[in-house]
C-alpha cells in the first residue's frame, strides 16, 4: 500500500482561457484538481509577477498549492498536463505564453530520476535552460531554488518544505533569492 505523499504544485497563467480572467482560470483549475483528487488542496494567495523570461509575453498570475497525494509522480504529472490541455494549454514554445502552467515542485521528498540527474538539471546555465528540456521527470522541480515566483507562493502554503537535495526550507532557499526578484511579486487584488 502506497502511503500519501505531501505534493506541491505550482500555478501560473499569462493568457485568458475561454474567456476567463487569469484568476479565475487559476481557481477553476484548483477545483478541477480538488475534485480529481477528492482532498483538501492548501492554495497560496495569487501573485501578479513579471513573465518570465522578461519580454516573453504579458505578465503571470502566479499561486502556489499544497496536497497529499498517494499515486506516483508520473500519475500526478499526467493529470495536471490533462488539467492544462483542459484550460486550452498548446506546448508550443518552451517558456512561453500559456493559459494555464501546472508545474509538479515536489512529491514528498522523492527525488527522480536520480540525484546526479536531478542536480545537472539543477546546476544547468542559464543560457542553456530555454533550449533544454529534460526527456524524463526531474523532482525535485530543477528551479525552485531559482525561482520568486515559486518561492513566494510556496512560502504561504509549505515555508518548512525542505528540498531534499539542498537542504534547505522554502523560506531559506527564498532568502538567498535578489531581493529585486522577491519585490516584484504583487498579491492580487480583485476589482
Amino acid at each position: 500500500m502506497k502511503s500519501a505523499k505531501i505534493c506541491l504544485v505550482a500555478m501560473g497563467a499569462n493568457q485568458p482561457s475561454e474567456g476567463r480572467s487569469l484568476a479565475q482560470t487559476l481557481r477553476a483549475a484548483l477545483a478541477r484538481l480538488g475534485t480529481s483528487l477528492e482532498t483538501q488542496i492548501a492554495a497560496s494567495r495569487l501573485y501578479r509577477t513579471p513573465c518570465f523570461p522578461a519580454g516573453a509575453g504579458p505578465d503571470y498570475l502566479n499561486a502556489a498549492i499544497r496536497f497529499t497525494h498517494d499515486g506516483s509522480p508520473g500519475e500526478m504529472l499526467d493529470l495536471l498536463h490533462r488539467i492544462e490541455a483542459e484550460f486550452g494549454r498548446e506546448r508550443v514554445q518552451r517558456w512561453g505564453s500559456r493559459t494555464l502552467d501546472l508545474d509538479l515542485i515536489a512529491h514528498g521528498d522523492t527525488v527522480l530520476p536520480d540525484l546526479a540527474t536531478q542536480t545537472e538539471w539543477r546546476n544547468l546555465p542559464a543560457d542553456r535552460q530555454i533550449a533544454r528540456a529534460p526527456e524524463q521527470l526531474v523532482l525535485p522541480h530543477p528551479r525552485v531554488q531559482d525561482r520568486a515566483f515559486v518561492l513566494v507562493p510556496l512560502a504561504d502554503v509549505a515555508a518548512d518544505w525542505v528540498h531534499p537535495c539542498l537542504g534547505q526550507s522554502v523560506l531559506e532557499m527564498l532568502s538567498r533569492l535578489p531581493e529585486a526578484d522577491c519585490a516584484a511579486m504583487i498579491p492580487h487584488e480583485e476589482a
